[in-house]
């Protein structure tokens, strides 16, 4: 958790802020106890969200496991979905994919009036775009592994 924390402060150095970060803890019996330890590891900036036993879990109903990252531009549509390995914040994945959900328009454009923010985005996107190059799934006849980072295109 301090690792996402460390993210969000380098993000935010580089410009890239308004950025909500939220933690979903696992429903199960475990999980649920360990609540308070998830709540104190983590800053006062990053949302930690406790789900009801009663209700559906939300990784279910996002088709993900608890160890993934759902990066959503500002009009809330889903950009990337990264599974692990892809999630370890060791790797600059997450960091990328948040990179270009904030500066490209992946699902087109947003009413949502932006800050100037291409200043930020000017160097961002080239070496962002060039790092996630290396596990984007090459169009091939066959039917290629997703190397489980799934880039949602919405057609309108």
């Amino acid at each position: 958790s301090t690792r996402l924390e460390d993210l969000q402060v380098k993000l935010e150095n580089e410009g890239l802020v308004n950025i909500s970060y939220v933690v979903v803890n696992h429903q199960g019996p475990y999980s649920q106890r360990k609540f308070h330890l998830l709540k104190e590891s983590v800053s006062d900036y990053i949302t930690v969200y406790q789900q009801d036993e009663q209700q559906a879990d939300v990784w279910t109903t996002l088709n993900g496991n608890k160890d993934d990252f759902l990066i959503y531009d500002k009009c809330g549509r889903l950009v990337y979905h990264l599974g692990l390995p892809y999630s370890f914040l060791s790797f600059q994945y997450v960091e990328e994919s948040i990179k270009i959900a904030y500066c490209e328009k992946k699902c087109g454009n947003c009413s949502y009036t932006e800050p100037d923010i291409d200043d930020a985005c000017e160097n961002i996107t080239k070496s962002a775009d060039e790092y996630l190059a290396e596990i984007e799934p090459k169009p091939t006849g066959q039917h290629s592994h997703q190397h489980n980072l799934r880039r949602h295109r919405h057609h309108h």
